[in-house]
């Protein structure tokens, strides 16, 4: 289910919170898991009815204690909720809701929704998916309902702990399934990115964190294509950028770059 390893980050920030003169650390920790993928044969295992339920809390069972350890548990959610069968897998990841409850019992509260499958589920899929990840308690981004859903939910601020987080996640492409309106799925467009993350610097988060669907399959290292928009991304104002769709995990590299101070930042740059 989990199709590459877990990466798991520790973010130590002081909080800057208006309330509080105090010099003390704050710790908040960040797991982030690779992408969530549903094959025929997952969901075929985890059938209890035909059509109509399923059970997906073995795929979890020796993971979860892992996963809800952390303050906020991340996933890539590579498949769409339709809402109504056939479901299938490759080419078109299309699972039953009871995926999304099984990952809510094992951990996970943000899920990112936009990458190459986003659109397997046509425009139904994609509002369906959203409606479900409303209805569970998840965060979630990537993939909006409309332009006006976009314009007030992103980028996506979560209040965790003292914390203060700007979450944005874009996708290379839809696997050549176009988006249909008025439905939205973030794709890497340089300009917008850009814009949005001024948006994010401006609403003063104590983090920014970008999760990217790029790259090329099963290759151990990145390419020339993302290390240079991982510069342009930590240039922009990016803390922490987190990679999907290797499925694989790539080194952990760190970008170094200017403040408005002059002073150096260090953003970590994650795929897995």
């Amino acid at each position: 289910m989990l199709r590459s390893t877990i990466f798991t980050i520790t973010l130590l920030l002081l909080a800057r919170l208006s309330w509080s003169q105090s010099d003390s650390i704050h710790t908040l920790k960040l797991l982030f898991a690779g992408d969530i993928m549903g094959h025929d044969s997952q969901i075929k295992s985890a059938e209890i009815e035909l059509n109509k339920s399923y059970d997906y809390s073995s795929c979890f069972e020796y993971i979860a204690p892992v996963l809800k350890d952390a303050d906020l548990t991340i996933g890539n959610l590579e498949l769409t909720f339709p809402g109504k069968p056939p479901y299938t897998g490759y080419p078109l990841f299309k699972s039953p809701e009871d995926l999304a409850l099984a990952l809510r019992h094992a951990g996970f509260n943000f899920l990112a929704t936009a990458n190459n499958h986003s659109n397997d589920g046509g425009l139904v899929g994609v509002t369906n998916t959203i409606e479900t990840l409303d209805e569970y308690g998840f965060y979630h981004t990537g993939t909006f309902k409309n332009a006006e859903e976009r314009e007030a939910y992103y980028p996506l601020i979560v209040y965790k702990g003292n914390f203060k987080l700007a979450f944005l996640n874009y996708t290379y492409d839809t696997n050549g399934v176009p988006t249909r309106l008025p439905t939205i799925v973030n794709e890497i467009k340089e300009d917008q990115i850009e814009a949005d993350i001024a948006i994010a610097r401006d609403l003063q988060p104590d983090a920014i964190i970008v999760i990217m669907h790029w790259g090329e399959e099963y290759q151990l290292t990145e390419s020339k294509k993302q290390r240079d928009l991982a510069q342009k991304l930590a240039n922009w104002g990016a803390d922490l950028i987190i990679g999907a769709h290797p499925h694989v995990v790539q080194p952990i590299k760190n970008m170094t770059t200017l403040r408005a101070d002059s002073t150096e930042k260090i953003v970590p740059v994650a795929i897995l």
